[in-house]
């Protein structure tokens, strides 16, 4: 019983999450190896579709790594990676264009996003302190009883807020693709064939996310499912 729990709730999970991963490197590497027609790099492209927004004051910045691209709302920042800050690659200018989304998102007070960006304090709190709380409840369960395992069944619940933050993550990475390809479709500054790529990369990319939050929620319930056992032994 303990390994097919086990198998269920970490390793399926993992294997997912490895398999996302490989599917996002591999369509990214695939599309940076694709020209944009008119020229336009991530850069620039995410540059006209901040200022048609009139998202003037929003600035962007390269940062390094691979696939590091982000924007940051507390600084009103969109950080780009070289290769996609200068390429003017499908992949790129796609990966540019879904973080200005995310830059279209804060301007419309975008609900999910506001959600996400309140509570990362609480989620930083929890992913710190669930651990060590479901630790000492198990550890202590002997000896304290039931209220031993009370504490852990706190520290998973604490804990469980990473997979509440992975699940909210959701609607905020599929919108801010689905802004950036509609913009990319309304504007012509890709080809038809381009967008698809663009598709293509976002599609894997989203993949990602998916397997990050089941395997966040997979993790919470496998804590659960062992404390549950070990409450049936006692």
């Amino acid at each position: 019983m303990y390994l097919s729990n086990y198998f269920l709730y970490a390793i399926i999970p993992m294997l997912l999450s490895i398999w996302a991963q490989t599917k996002v490197r591999g369509t990214y590497s695939k599309y940076s190896q694709i020209r944009t027609k008119t020229g336009v790099t991530g850069a620039e492209a995410a540059r006209k579709m901040l200022d048609l927004h009139g998202l003037t004051n929003v600035t962007i910045e390269r940062v390094g790594g691979t696939l590091t691209d982000h924007y940051d709302p507390t600084k009103r920042v969109l950080r780009l990676s070289e290769g996609v800050y200068s390429s003017n690659s499908v992949a790129a200018v796609g990966v540019a264009c879904h973080e200005a989304g995310h830059a279209y998102q804060h301007a419309d007070a975008y609900p999910w996003l506001s959600l996400r960006t309140n509570i990362i304090p609480l989620v930083n709190f929890g992913s710190m302190l669930g651990p060590i709380l479901f630790m000492v409840g198990l550890v202590f369960s002997g000896l304290l009883g039931s209220f031993g395992q009370t504490i852990a069944y706190i520290g998973v619940l604490i804990f469980a807020l990473s997979a509440v933050f992975a699940v909210i993550t959701l609607p905020v990475e599929f919108n801010a693709s689905s802004r950036a390809k509609a913009w990319l479709s309304s504007t012509g500054l890709l080809y038809p064939d381009e967008q698809e790529g663009v598709a293509d990369v976002l599609q894997a990319a989203a993949l990602t996310y998916v397997a990050a939050a089941i395997q966040a929620i997979t993790n919470v319930l496998y804590y659960a499912s062992f404390l549950n056992r070990n409450d049936r032994r006692r």
